[in-house]
Formats: C-alpha cells, structure tokens, sequence
C-alpha cells in the first residue's frame, strides 16, 4: 500500500520569490520540476494555514484556511487584478529570511487591491468560481471571515479581549457585525478563493510529475483562532474564554525546563458526543489538499483514551483511506 520512496521536506515560505516570502508562483512549479528530474516522489510541507502569534505554522488563526501570504501576486497581475506598478512598489525584501514584519502590510495591500478590481470587475465565469467556492467551503470560510474582520476592529488582540456579545457569539451580535462588516468579510473570501486555486494548480502539476503531496495536521489549535471562537465547547476554557489546561512536555532529555505551547486541551468527552464531528471535517479537508498527511503528535492522538474503537459508517471513510 505504501511503496518505499522518497522525498524532500521543504516549506513554501522557503521557496525563493521576489515578493519577501515563497508562494505558489513559478519558484514552487520549478520546485515540483526539480523533484520529478532528481527521482523524487514526495514533496513535504508544513502546515499551509494563515499565522498568528510568532508566524509559526502551528499556532494558526484557522485549522481550515490557507495562508494569503503564500498567494502568488504575479498570477493576480496577469489576471488583470493588479498592475505591474503595483509589483513595483514592493521594499527591499532580504533574500536569505522573511522579514514578516514588512511581507504582511505589503502583501495585505495589494491583496485588498486585488480584491476590489476582483469584485468591481468580475466576468461571470469568475463569479461562478467565487459563488461555487464559498458554498462548498462555508462551513469554515463564513466563521473564519468573520473571526479575522473582528480581529482587525478590536487592533487584533485575542478573542478573549473582544466585546462580550461577539466573544460570546450572541447570534444577534453576530448578525450585527456580519452586516456592518460585508466588505471585510468579502476580502477574506477572496483571499481564500485565491489561495486554493492557486494550491490546485501546483497540486495539478505535482500529479503531472508524479509527486505526491504531503501535509500536516498539528494535534492541537492555537488559542487565538477560529477553530476556538467557533467551537468553545471542544476546549477546556472558563467563562471568559480563557484556557484552564494548555498543552506543552514535561522535562526530557531535548529541555530541561520542558515546554509550555499554550494551546488549550480538547474536552475529548464532548467531541466524541458529536461523533468527533470537527475532527472528521478537519481530517477531510486536509486530505482535500494532500495525498499523504502526517499527524503531530501521533503519539498523542494514539494515548487519547476516548476515541471510539468504531466510528459511524457515516463518518469513517476519511479515517480508513491510505491518505491518513
């Protein structure tokens, strides 16, 4: 089932661009050609989703979303949504890090730039596109939308520092918001629509090539994310929102002061009362994007005591194909 190859483990922010971080321009398809040239059969990465605190991959605002920065802004150019004074105005970025500090304003720029001649000027085609991708992906693309406008109006503190009626997603409060925040909203839709098809289209030319993908699912959240606001029930918080157990490791042989991560622990008795709901949709949307996908830590998905021995048959196939 799984025949032995091999492959190479390398991030997109690592691949070389002109714009202060890799993406999925022409670096990641030449990337994809150097692999099938050289005889190999995987091409790893870590996760893809957008970053919070510290840019880390594994301490993201979404479990679900794509991270905009890795959107190509050449492509846009050449869809008729940016111009070349546009790539022009772009600093001098380092070549051997990513100065984030400077890659986030310029790339969220231009990315709104984009946004609007997307919305303002839109084909039909392209709005059959958009319309078709927020329906397919509203399960998380509307909560995540909406988490990322209500971050940028409260400065971008946590969720636990947002107005109570939106910390605490009063359903009429949240109606509220998604009214006055409609533009906001549609931005990060967009930025989303923009992501995947890009992802598809290096996805396309590894299938070509003979590549295999492969991603990664972080056994836990961060605190400050969507997948938290969302769905508090599923983590051990108190009234306010706030962690009251955090993930980390006891002193070992690799720290001696061992490691406090600062993501919330599930409350593994109410996902498993919705037949780990979330988990399943979490792991299909993942296995929507690779071929092949590492769970960290393994081990401690493999210790947790309450996963069923038998899933629904509704819920199973995800966990039974090779992928997982």
């Amino acid at each position: 089932m799984f025949p032995r190859r091999s492959g190479i483990l390398l991030h997109v922010t690592s691949l070389p661009g002109g714009d202060g971080i890799g993406d999925f321009g022409e670096s990641a398809h030449e990337f994809i050609e150097f692999l099938a040239g050289s005889g190999q059969k995987l091409w790893q990465v870590l996760p893809l989703n957008p970053t919070g605190y510290g840019d880390s991959p594994y301490q993201c605002f979404s479990a679900f979303a794509g991270n905009p920065l890795f959107i190509n802004l050449g492509a846009l150019r050449e869809a008729g949504l940016l111009s070349a004074a546009d790539l022009a105005s772009a600093p001098n970025f380092p070549d051997e890090d990513v100065a984030y500090d400077r890659v986030i304003p310029f790339k969220q720029e231009l990315l709104r730039r984009a946004a609007r001649a997307f919305f303002a000027n839109r084909t039909e085609a392209g709005r059959s596109a958009f319309d078709a991708f927020c329906q397919e992906s509203g399960e998380w693309l509307e909560d995540y939308a909406l988490f990322m406008a209500c971050k940028k109006i409260h400065n971008d503190v946590a969720w636990v520092h947002w107005d109570a009626g939106i910390r605490q997603r009063d359903p009429s409060v949240l109606k509220k918001w998604q009214n006055e925040s409609s533009s906001e909203l549609e931005y990060h839709r967009f930025a989303q629509f923009q992501f995947f098809q890009q992802w598809e289209k290096v996805r396309d030319r590894c299938r070509r090539h003979g590549i295999r993908l492969m991603g990664d699912i972080p056994i836990y959240v961060a605190h400050d994310s969507a997948d938290v606001w969302a769905h508090p029930g599923l983590f051990r918080l108190d009234e306010r929102g706030q962690p009251t157990a955090i993930a980390g490791v006891p002193p070992d042989y690799f720290t001696a002061t061992g490691q406090l991560w600062g993501n919330p622990l599930y409350r593994w008795d109410v996902s498993a009362s919705s037949g780990h709901r979330w988990w399943i949709d979490r792991c299909r949307a993942c296995l929507g994007m690779f071929d092949l996908v590492r769970l960290d830590h393994f081990r401690g998905f493999e210790a947790c005591p309450v996963w069923p021995r038998r899933l629904p048959r509704s819920v199973a196939p995800p966990f039974s194909q090779s992928k997982a």
